[in-house]
């Protein structure tokens, strides 16, 4: 290498060990960049051959100034004070709530999101008219009402009839729809399979439901039947545009035309429905059972005084059919129903699982102060505060997030998840509470094994856990005994504090250890 050349390396060298010195803290870089300088210059001797600095020796000098930049990186995790905001928070009462109010917006915001749970939280009695129920054989035990057939209901409505003035039917099935306005990337024809109700053409007005952009009447075509899209269809397919209105599709092998859309959160009974085809009741196809919804008379309004009537029927031959009608805003409990059920059910299941106590804090002379007791049972109660919202919206999320669940499946997949949240939930805040110190809340942590089993009867035999801030031992026993069957708290004086001052860097594990042996 040139003079020149050898120059420029000393020079690179030294600019190195400066910016490694910037790492370091101030007090200390003077110090540090004296000592690296003096090594330097003896690395730079060590690798020089007698004929003269090599490119090998200059990687080796430069892996030398490297390795500064690792040194100061060092020292600056050593002088990191002790008491950082993350340290501080581990195990805190701050951090817990924390991560339950995260785990509270997640839920919420998803619950807000998925289209499902907002079509399902939004549902409300005063979507339907009133006087409406719905209609099953009494000996159906898959508690789902769809048990009539077609034949059955242009029955009952050809008759007269003491208690009802009005019947519909639907039954809902997978049907492939094709239609121009799909977009299907090479534009074609779009065809898909959607959710399709074959219905009376009087159902949406028995129900009462309301529907947007309607058509005040259809054009004189006998192949041409209506059809009504669900806001989620009209917006998937057709770009929530209005002028999707009055255009003609295909719904399995008939010609339908669209005369409305329904709303989101107007459908309320059983199936996730994505189109309706309104038929007459002379065309709907009479293999297969489907639902049927009643209007009652002011005579069957009196004699319905439960939200359940039983009704016998007529059916071909004069055959007597036991039939129940279910109001149909009662024919399933609301989403708030449910989950206050699965909290009753967790409540009285929480005893088989866990220990309700809290602890042992009686057989200490310490006296605890009110302000530490309200804190204690305020933590406690905010914990449980949070915890009830996220297995609500939790639950809400699972069972109506996926569109593919029938609102019977939906019923019992957040009624099991809400109890399972809350059940264990509980469980979780129960034994959380007992595992921190009665006077900082912190959790206690290293956990150290005391005593031998073989004398249990003998001698204390557990576990013994330490508060990070020196206040003080919790005592939990390996075989509760009559003696000592449950933890109990030993509370630390003043002179231990000098022992929990490396906190957090390791002297706790020390200090139990200690503990351990002795």
């Amino acid at each position: 290498m040139t003079p020149a050349s050898q120059w420029a390396s000393h020079l690179f060298h030294l600019v190195l060990l400066r910016c490694a010195s910037l790492l370091v803290p101030a007090k200390q870089r003077a110090e540090w960049l004296r000592e690296w300088d003096a090594e330097l210059w003896h690395v730079q001797r060590a690798c020089a051959p007698s004929r003269g600095i090599t490119w090998a020796a200059e990687r080796e000098v430069t892996a030398f100034c490297l390795g500064a930049f690792q040194d100061a990186c060092c020292l600056a995790r050593q002088m990191r004070p002790r008491n950082m905001p993350r340290a501080a928070l581990r195990g805190s009462p701050v951090q817990c709530i924390l991560w339950l109010a995260g785990l509270l917006a997640a839920s919420s915001v998803l619950a807000l999101l998925l289209p499902g749970v907002r079509a399902e939280r939004s549902l409300s009695p005063q979507h339907v008219g009133p006087g409406l129920v719905l209609i099953r054989y009494a000996d159906s035990n898959d508690g789902a009402p769809l048990t009539i057939s077609p034949g059955q209901y242009r029955a009952w409505k050809g008759r007269k009839q003491q208690y009802f003035d009005g019947f519909a039917f639907y039954r809902v099935t997978e049907e492939s729809v094709g239609q121009e306005s799909v977009s299907t990337g090479d534009g074609a024809h779009g065809k898909a399979a959607w959710r399709v109700a074959r219905a009376s053409s009087n159902l949406f007005a028995l129900l009462g439901l309301p529907v947007q952009f309607a058509l005040p009447d259809l054009k004189a075509d006998g192949n041409v039947l209506g059809v009504i899209l669900s806001e989620d269809a009209w917006k998937r397919d057709f770009g929530a545009n209005p002028k999707a209105v009055g255009r003609v599709i295909r719904v399995g092998r008939r010609n339908a035309r669209i005369v409305g859309v329904a709303p989101e959160d107007s459908w309320g009974l059983p199936g996730k429905v994505g189109v309706w085809l309104l038929q007459p009741d002379s065309e709907i196809d009479s293999g297969g059972a489907g639902y049927v919804v009643a209007h009652l008379t002011s005579a069957g309004k009196a004699a319905m005084w439960t939200q359940c009537v039983r009704i016998t029927a007529y059916g071909p031959g004069a055959s007597e059919n036991d039939l129940l009608g279910f109001s149909i805003e009662t024919w399933r409990p609301g989403t708030w129903g449910i989950y206050l059920f699965a909290i009753l059910l967790a409540l009285l299941s929480l005893p088989a699982i866990t220990a309700m106590s809290l602890g042992d804090y009686s057989v200490c002379s310490h006296e605890h102060s009110w302000s530490q007791r309200l804190c204690r049972w305020s933590f406690l109660s905010a914990k449980i505060s949070l915890l009830l919202p996220i297995v609500y919206f939790a639950s809400l999320d699972l069972a109506y997030g996926h569109s593919t669940f029938d609102p019977a499946r939906a019923m019992y997949i957040q009624l099991i998840s809400s109890f399972s949240f809350c059940l264990f939930g509980f469980k979780w805040a129960l034994q959380d509470q007992r595992q921190r110190c009665p006077v900082c809340l912190r959790l206690v942590t290293n956990p150290a094994h005391v005593g031998q089993p073989s004398r249990t009867f003998l001698a204390w035999n557990g576990t013994e856990l330490m508060c990070g801030g020196g206040h003080t031992l919790l005592h939990v026993p390996g075989l509760p005994t009559s003696w000592f069957s449950t933890q109990r708290w030993l509370y630390l004086d003043p002179s231990w504090e000098f022992l929990f001052a490396g906190s957090g860097t390791g002297m706790e594990s020390e200090v139990i250890s200690g503990f351990s042996s002795s």
